[in-house]
């Protein structure tokens, strides 16, 4: 019986290395093909480059205008998680501490919103918006509050499930008003579940390219995702360029995931499982 467990272990142990070999691969290539010459990049993809070319990177940022372009995505990134954190949490507040029929229902029709595809409503949405001047960066916030509400919403109402509602009650008898129980009892206790939700919306609307394509073609406030594509022409690709300019785009949202992983892990966990 134990070596029979050894042996699971062992296999368990070779399956999460090679799963990991496969995680790990695109990084790998991206961060090796960065550092290569155009000629390197064409006559060998997998191998190291010769020698660190970080010209690549000075090119890839001037091309980029990556102070602008960096500052238009952190700006929509950061204004969008903060919308979605506050009103998700907020919804999902009132539906939890609400027991009534419409209670369950607007929650249903949260979840049900995580069924739609965004491929399906793109061509209306556009429309309707195009309608009331709304194809600018307000309008793509807006968008993004949409779009990102109901997994927020799902993840904070199944955290709440485990606060006791004895504490919203003592909070009424020493006077607090509903807003009052909100921000200083219930959402200091929904930590885990707020940095879950900002890295998995700071992921998603950091590096999406379809709904601000859209949205705002606009020279000057363009994100890093619509940029990049600057490397792609008719009739060359900019390969080694476009590499050194993914590796500088995906350092906060790595950044941002190590300093906040174990918050991350419990905020899953409390919100998916409870």
């Amino acid at each position: 019986m134990h070596a029979e467990k050894n042996t699971k272990k062992i296999w368990m142990i070779i399956v999460g290395c090679i799963l990991g070999l496969i995680w790990i691969s695109p990084f790998y290539l991206m961060l090796t093909n960065s550092f290569k010459t155009k000629k390197e990049l064409f006559s060998d993809t997998l191998g190291l480059p010769t020698h660190l070319n970080f010209a690549n990177y000075v090119n890839s940022a001037k091309d980029l205008n990556i102070v602008s372009t960096f500052m238009n995505s952190l700006v929509i990134t950061v204004v969008s998680v903060a919308i979605i954190i506050f009103f998700s949490a907020l919804a999902a507040y009132a539906i939890q501490r609400t027991k009534s029929k419409w209670s369950g229902f607007f929650y249903m029709l949260f979840v049900a919103a995580m069924l739609v595809p965004f491929q399906s409503v793109m061509i209306p949405l556009v429309s309707v918006f195009g309608r009331v001047n709304m194809l600018n960066r307000p309008g793509l916030v807006f968008m993004y509050l949409g779009f990102g509400a109901s997994m927020s919403v799902f993840l904070y109402n199944g955290a709440m499930k485990g606060i006791p509602q004895a504490l919203d009650e003592a909070a009424i008898i020493d006077g607090a008003s509903r807003w009052q129980i909100f921000s200083k009892v219930i959402f200091p206790m929904l930590q885990p579940t707020t940095v879950t939700v900002a890295l998995l919306n700071v992921m998603w609307i950091w590096n999406d390219y379809l709904l601000p394509s859209l949205v705002i073609n606009q020279p000057g406030s363009q994100t890093i995702p619509l940029t990049m594509f600057d490397f792609f022409g008719q009739f060359t690709k900019q390969w080694h360029l476009a590499m050194a300019g993914l590796t500088i785009a995906i350092i906060p949202v790595i950044i941002f995931y190590f300093v906040m992983q174990k918050q991350i892990i419990a905020g899953v966990s409390e919100g998916a499982v409870k």
